[in-house]
């Protein structure tokens, strides 16, 4: 390791969800505090009990998945300290929009000679989120958690999402971007910074988490055969051509509902009927 890692490295805070990913977090840093121990690294871990503030640490590293970055990004809204987040969630996709299928162990080497880049975040209403905001389907799906939990992310998350293919009925909205409307029912309203959401769903392939745009993406209503033969279709990311599928890039967006609906923003359940939805640009620093 050159010293120019010793010199950026003064003090790393470590936050640690103990209960993310099935103890994934708990299994990683044991390995973790040998590395950083043996190359002379000053660390302190935090567990249930985060700091007021970081001011005495150069470095955060989450050790956690989406809904543990939501939390950090939303108690701390103003945080400007370098930032790292680790795959150890049940959830990992905006991790993996940082660091690709990297092991932990390689994305510890890969921080430790990244310098601190921009990364973009949206603003749901009064909610930050950094991976991505979805509502009426999006937000049913989290209603089957006890699937998501038990099975794990990409697993549970596809199971929920094939028990509403069947049962979810598509409400009204209206959906305002600049010049642009749409105003019809739509089986998907997904807003992104990242481009992918529920483990493996590449919703917004095109998505950049530091231009400055978040990306939508509208399904209109479509009949069960077409939920059935599409669904393969969206998680992959091929769905750019379809006639029912618009994308857009923005920097605003309003959404008016028909009635109060479920969100989801960044895995985490909330519902409104009225949605104000901005990209705050190079709004935390991340080293990737």
């Amino acid at each position: 390791m050159t010293d120019q890692t010793n010199t950026d490295f003064k003090s790393i805070a470590i936050l640690v969800n103990p209960l993310a990913g099935k103890g994934e977090a708990i299994k990683f840093e044991s390995w973790l505090e040998k590395e950083l121990t043996k190359r002379d690294i000053h660390f302190k871990f935090f567990k249930n009990d985060w700091p007021e503030n970081f001011n005495d640490f150069s470095d955060i590293w989450i050790m956690g998945g989406d809904g543990s970055i939501n939390y950090f990004i939303n108690r701390f809204p103003e945080c400007k300290t370098p930032l790292a987040l680790f795959q150890t969630g049940t959830g990992n996709d905006f991790s993996w929009k940082l660091y690709g299928n990297l092991s932990n162990e390689a994305i510890f080497e890969k921080v430790l000679k990244s310098n601190p880049k921009p990364v973009d975040v949206g603003k749901c209403n009064n909610t930050l989120f950094i991976n991505s905001f979805g509502i009426g389907f999006d937000g049913e799906i989290l209603k089957s958690m006890s699937a998501i939990r038990i099975l794990g992310g990409p697993v549970g998350y596809m199971v929920a999402v094939i028990l509403k293919i069947f049962s979810y009925k598509e409400s009204a909205c209206q959906v305002i971007s600049g010049d642009e409307q749409w105003h019809e029912k739509f089986l998907l309203l997904i807003i992104n910074n990242s481009s992918r959401a529920g483990g493996s769903f590449k919703i917004t392939p095109n998505a950049q988490i530091n231009d400055g745009l978040l990306d939508l993406c509208l399904c209109k209503k479509l009949s069960l055969c077409q939920r059935l033969r599409y669904l393969p279709v969206l998680k992959s990311g091929k769905h750019l051509g379809l006639p029912f599928v618009t994308l857009r890039k923005g920097k605003s967006f309003q959404i008016i509902a028909e009635k109060e609906m479920p969100i989801q923003v960044d895995g985490e359940l909330k519902s409104a009927k009225n949605v104000q939805v901005d990209v705050l640009p190079n709004h935390f620093y991340f080293r990737y």
